[in-house]
C-alpha cells in the first residue's frame, strides 16, 4: 500500500499571505496571489522537501467562521476537510494587522481539533518588525516571525513543522503517479466529475461558471495504484475574461496540461461539442498530453433527445436500451465529427451528478496511461514499416527524402525518428522533407496506418524526420573499405 506523505495544512483569515506561503513551500506560483481578497476559494495541494522530509503542502480558503454566503460558507466546509486530515496546522497571521478577534477564533478552534498548531505571524519584512509578532504569543502556540514574500524566517518556521516527519524524497513520493488535468469550458461539471471520481466533497460545486479558480489538485489511492487529478478552472477565452484572477486561471490551466499526463476534457453533452471546446482540446493535443474525451450531462441529453423521438410521431417504438444505444451511436459521431483531430481519444458519456457510467472512466485512464509509455523495439518498427505501402502515403511535390529505417526516440508522448535520404525527385516511398518535419499528409497517413498494428489510445504521436544528402560521386570514391 502506497503510505501517504504527512500534511501541513496552512489556514488563515482572508488576505493574510497563505497563497504567498503556500507557493515560498512548494517552489511554484500553484496558487493565484493577488491583493483581492478571498481568491483562494478550494484546497489546493502541493509537494514540498525540507532537509530531506518530503509533505503536502495544503491551502485553503480565506475562512471567515460566521460568513452566511454561499461560497465563503463552501470554503469554511473546504478547509474543516482539509483540517481534518492533517498532521500539522499552520495559522498565517498578518502581523502588521496585529491580533484580531477572527485571529483568536481560528486559534482556538484549531487548538480544540488536538493538531499540532503553529502560528506564522507574516509580513515581517526584515529583522527589525520581528517584535510585531509578539501579541501572537497570547494564543498559546508557538509563533514564527515571517516574511512569505522574501523568506525571511521561513526556514524555522520549517524546521519546526516537519521535525517528527519521516525521511523521504519528494521524488521518491511522486513515483508511479498518474497525474490528470481535469479540463472544459465554465459550468460543464468539472467540479462535480472531480467530487464523483474521488468519493469527497473536494471542490466547490456552485451554478456559478467559475467558481473553481485555483488548480485544484487531490491524490486517490485505489490498489497499488495513484492518481493526482488536476481541477482546473474553466479555460475561457482571454475576451470573456475580466478578473485578473480569471486570466490568470486561464494562463495556469494552461500550464497543468503540460504536467499532466492525462487530461478528461468535459464538455456538456445536452449542449453538444462547441467551437471554445474544440480550441480547449486543440490546447491539450499541442501540450503532448493524452485525452480523454468526457462528455457529462448525458442524463440531461438522453432526456431531451427521447422527448424529441417521442414528439415524432412517425418513428417506431423502441426500447430503452435499444434507443439509447443508437443515440450513444449517433452522438459519438457527432464528437468525432467536431474533433477530428482528436480521433483517438476514447470518447465516454457520463452524468457526474447521478454517477451514471462514471465508473468507466478509471479504466480508460489506466489504458491510455500505459498506452502514453508504450515502447516499441526497433526492430519490430522497421518489420511494420516494410509492410506498409508507403507509395500510398506520398507527399505532394516538392523535395523528397527516401526512408530508410525508424525508431522510436521516447515515451509520454510516443515520438518516432524516420531516417531518411534525400532524393532528387519524389518516388513511391518517399516523404517531403524539410526543417525536420514530415509533410503533414504523410504523417497523418503514417500515424494512421501505425495505430492500426500498434494501439495508441488517447495519446498523441509525434514524428521527427532526419535526412542526409546523398553521397557525391567522389565522395563514394573515396572511402576506404574497413
Amino acid at each position: 500500500m502506497v503510505e501517504p506523505l504527512p500534511s501541513v495544512v496552512i489556514v488563515g483569515r482572508p488576505n493574510v499571505g497563505k497563497s504567498t506561503l503556500f507557493n515560498r513551500l512548494t517552489g511554484t506560483r500553484r496558487s493565484i496571489v493577488t491583493d483581492e481578497p478571498g481568491i483562494t476559494r478550494d484546497r489546493i495541494y502541493g509537494t514540498a522537501e525540507w532537509r530531506g522530509r518530503a509533505f503536502e503542502v495544503v491551502d485553503t480558503g480565506g475562512i471567515v467562521p460566521e460568513e452566511k454566503a454561499e461560497i465563503p460558507r463552501e470554503v469554511l466546509r473546504q478547509a474543516e476537510m482539509a483540517i481534518a486530515a492533517a498532521t500539522q496546522l499552520v495559522l498565517v497571521v498578518d502581523a502588521r494587522a496585529g491580533l484580531t478577534p477572527l485571529d483568536a477564533e481560528l486559534a482556538r478552534r484549531l487548538r480544540r481539533t488536538g493538531r499540532p498548531l503553529v502560528v506564522a505571524a507574516n509580513k515581517v519584512d526584515h529583522a527589525g518588525q520581528e517584535g510585531l509578532a509578539a501579541p501572537f504569543h497570547a494564543l498559546g502556540v508557538p509563533v514564527f516571525p515571517i516574511s512569505a514574500e522574501h523568506g525571511l524566517g521561513v526556514d524555522a518556521l520549517l524546521d519546526a513543522i516537519t521535525e517528527r516527519f519521516p525521511v523521504a524524497a519528494a521524488t521518491e513520493a511522486a513515483e508511479a503517479v498518474v497525474n490528470i488535468a481535469i479540463i472544459g469550458r465554465p459550468n460543464v461539471g468539472k467540479s462535480t466529475l472531480l467530487n464523483r471520481l474521488v468519493g469527497a466533497e473536494r471542490a466547490i460545486v456552485s451554478a456559478e461558471p467559475g467558481t473553481t479558480r485555483d488548480a485544484v489538485d487531490t491524490v486517490v489511492v485505489r490498489g497499488q495504484r495513484r492518481y493526482r487529478f488536476i481541477d482546473t478552472a474553466g479555460i475561457r477565452r482571454k475576451a470573456k475574461t475580466k478578473l485578473l484572477a480569471e486570466r490568470l486561471s486561464v494562463m495556469m490551466a494552461r500550464r497543468h496540461l503540460e504536467r499532466a499526463d492525462v487530461a478528461l476534457l468535459v464538455a456538456d453533452a445536452a449542449q453538444g461539442v462547441t467551437s471554445q471546446d474544440a480550441a480547449i482540446a486543440g490546447y491539450a493535443e499541442q501540450s503532448g498530453c493524452s485525452v480523454i474525451l468526457v462528455l457529462n450531462k448525458w442524463d440531461l441529453a438522453l432526456e431531451q433527445a427521447r422527448q424529441a423521438r417521442a414528439a415524432d410521431s412517425g418513428r417506431a417504438p423502441r426500447s430503452q436500451d435499444v434507443e439509447e444505444a443508437e443515440l450513444l451511436e449517433e452522438y459519438t459521431r457527432l464528437v468525432r465529427a467536431k474533433l477530428k483531430f482528436l480521433d483517438y481519444a476514447p470518447v465516454v458519456f457520463v452524468s457526474a451528478r447521478t454517477g451514471e457510467r462514471v465508473s468507466r472512466l478509471y479504466p480508460l485512464i489506466d489504458e491510455v496511461a500505459e498506452a502514453r509509455r508504450r515502447r516499441i523495439p526497433t526492430a519490430e518498427l522497421n518489420r511494420w514499416l516494410r509492410e506498409v505501402d508507403l507509395e500510398r502515403g506520398s507527399a505532394p511535390a516538392g523535395r523528397a527524402a527516401k526512408i530508410l529505417y525508424m525508431t522510436q526516440a521516447s515515451v509520454a508522448p510516443p515520438v518516432f525518428v524516420l531516417f531518411a535520404s534525400r532524393a532528387g525527385t519524389r518516388r513511391a516511398g518517399t516523404a517531403a522533407s524539410g526543417a525536420g518535419r514530415l509533410h503533414f499528409s504523410f504523417a497523418r497517413f503514417l500515424e494512421n496506418r501505425l495505430r492500426e498494428r500498434f494501439p495508441f489510445p488517447g495519446t498523441p504521436i509525434r514524428f521527427l524526420l532526419r535526412t542526409r544528402p546523398p553521397r557525391t560521386r567522389r565522395e563514394s570514391r573515396g572511402r576506404q573499405p574497413r
